[in-house]
């Protein structure tokens, strides 16, 4: 059987839980999500994540 996963959906899922557990990590979560959709972007320019 071959499982793979997607980095994007992760990360948000990953996200989600850590915002409803401690609210406070918004902007953090927020910011680190954009700088690796931002590094992922320029090392890969044909890539969606």
């Amino acid at each position: 059987m071959h499982f793979t996963v997607s980095i994007g959906p992760l990360i948000a899922l990953i996200a989600g839980i850590l915002i409803l557990i401690i609210p406070r990590l918004l902007n953090y979560i927020v910011a680190i999500y954009l700088i690796i959709i931002g590094i992922v972007g320029l090392w890969h320019p044909g890539v969606s994540v």
